[in-house]
C-alpha cells in the first residue's frame, strides 16, 4: 500500500491592510510551489477579503475563529506566513496577547518548531514607534522570520499605502519559507 501524496500546508494568516484585498496572489504563487492552503484572517481582516473567492481558490473554508468541537480541525501547519501583518498583530504576537484565533496560532507556533515569516504592512509613523521594534526583535530572537528592512519591507509615509499595493513583495514570502522549511528538513 502506498502513502497518499502530502502536500505541504501553508498558513496564509491575513490581517486588516490594503495588501489583504489581493490575498489571492499568495495562494496562487503557493499552489504553484505545491503548497496547500489555508487561510485564517483576523476578525478585522474579513471585511478585507473576498472570503467565497478564498474558500473556492483554496478548497477550504476561511477561519477566523476558533472552531467548535463538532468541526473539523484544520490540517497541521508546516509553515506559516503572516501577510500583511499589521502594526497591531505584530505587536499583540510578541506581547503574547492571544485574543484572537490567529493570533492564538501564532502564540503557539514558535514552540512547536514551525517556520514562520512575516511580512508587514505599516507606515513611517508606526515604525517611527520604539513598541514596533522591540516586537520585531522579539518575534526575531524566537525565530520568527520578519521581512522588515532594507529590500524586504520598507514603511511607506502615512495615507500613501494604497500606491503601494501593487508592488507589495508577495513572491518574497514564499521564496523565504522555502528557505526555512529546506533548513528545517536539512539533516543535521
Amino acid at each position: 500500500m502506498t502513502e497518499p501524496d502530502h502536500r505541504r500546508v501553508l498558513y496564509a494568516i491575513v490581517c486588516a491592510a490594503g495588501p489583504a484585498a489581493q490575498v489571492g496572489k499568495l495562494v496562487t504563487l503557493a499552489h504553484q510551489r505545491d503548497w496547500d492552503v489555508q487561510i485564517i484572517a483576523t476578525p478585522s481582516a474579513l471585511d478585507f477579503i473576498d472570503v467565497q473567492a478564498l474558500e473556492d481558490q483554496t478548497g477550504r473554508p476561511v477561519r477566523s475563529q476558533y472552531r467548535k468541537p463538532s468541526e473539523p480541525r484544520s490540517p497541521r501547519a508546516d509553515a506559516i506566513i503572516v501577510a500583511p501583518a499589521t502594526y497591531n498583530t505584530l505587536n499583540k504576537w510578541a506581547a503574547g496577547i492571544s485574543d484572537t484565533y490567529a493570533l492564538g496560532i501564532l502564540a503557539e507556533a514558535p514552540g512547536l518548531g514551525i517556520p514562520i515569516v512575516a511580512l508587514p504592512f505599516i507606515n513611517t509613523a508606526l515604525a517611527a514607534r520604539t513598541a514596533l521594534q522591540h516586537s520585531i526583535d522579539t518575534l526575531r530572537a524566537e525565530g520568527v522570520r520578519v521581512l522588515y528592512g532594507p529590500g524586504e519591507f520598507e514603511p511607506h509615509p502615512p495615507g500613501t499605502g494604497g500606491t503601494r499595493l501593487d508592488t507589495y513583495p508577495w513572491p518574497l514570502t514564499l521564496d523565504k519559507i522555502d528557505q526555512l522549511t529546506r533548513q528545517a528538513h536539512r539533516p543535521q
